[in-house]
């Protein structure tokens, strides 16, 4: 399917495309659930996200974000700015990881997986279960499948309706700090966050990040800092 450019804000162009040629007809999830989470890219680039591009270039961040359904299949990828061309891909494993790994008991986002899937770590091997199906490389391309890939450091977060996942939502392009402030504070926006019933092995018992120590090795489901300036949104 052709990517067409769509803008959702003055000034920063987005370009993306979704897919709806799976087995089961398509992305599963209705088409202003998603126009909702991704038009909320172009105002929270603009904040203090902790980043690369907010503290040493000018701008604001320029990302990928993309969002699948429960099922894992791809609906919507979009970008703002001159983003990397490798977040692309990033940004939808994340997506898919968020997804494949939170229920509506536990929401886990893929910041919270960092620490346990270092080597001697409890979930160690995780990266490896999942692959990316290839098919989603080359951009404004399509598949019939799901996209897979497993990504283990910030910028991937369960989306939630009615106490239930209903997909994920992942964010490339920045340090991985920064991807996940922007994923977290999109959802929030959209309000497709989890609802307090659900529980978290992050901050607060929430699947917010949760920072080791600067200057400390990540234990249990911390994530490492990326720089000083880090925030949690």
């Amino acid at each position: 399917m052709k990517a067409k450019p769509i803008v959702f804000a003055a000034g920063i162009l987005f370009s993306g495309f979704a897919l709806a040629e799976d087995d089961q007809g398509g992305c599963g999830l209705p088409s202003n659930v998603v126009a909702n989470v991704q038009s909320k890219l172009a105002m929270v680039v603009t904040l203090n996200n902790g980043a690369i591009f907010g503290q040493f270039l000018s701008g604001p961040n320029r990302m990928w974000s993309a969002v699948v359904d429960r099922q894992g299949v791809l609906c919507s990828v979009i970008r703002t700015g001159d983003a990397w061309p490798g977040s692309r891909a990033i940004a939808m494993a994340k997506a898919s990881t968020a997804n494949d790994f939170s229920n509506d008991a536990l929401a886990l986002s893929t910041a919270n997986l960092y620490a346990a899937t270092q080597p001697g770590g409890s979930l160690y091997g995780l990266n490896n279960s999942n692959p990316f199906n290839p098919a989603f490389l080359p951009q404004g391309s399509g598949s019939s499948r799901v996209t897979g890939g497993i990504i283990t450091f910030g910028g991937g977060v369960a989306l939630y309706q009615n106490g239930k996942v209903i997909g994920g939502l992942g964010l490339s392009g920045d340090s991985a700090c920064a991807d996940h402030a922007i994923a977290y504070r999109m959802r929030a926006l959209a309000g497709l966050a989890p609802p307090a019933s659900v529980a978290g092995v992050g901050l607060n018992g929430t699947d917010n990040i949760l920072y080791a120590t600067l200057n400390t090795t990540p234990s249990g489901f911390e994530h490492p800092h990326c720089f000083p300036f880090d925030v949690t949104p």
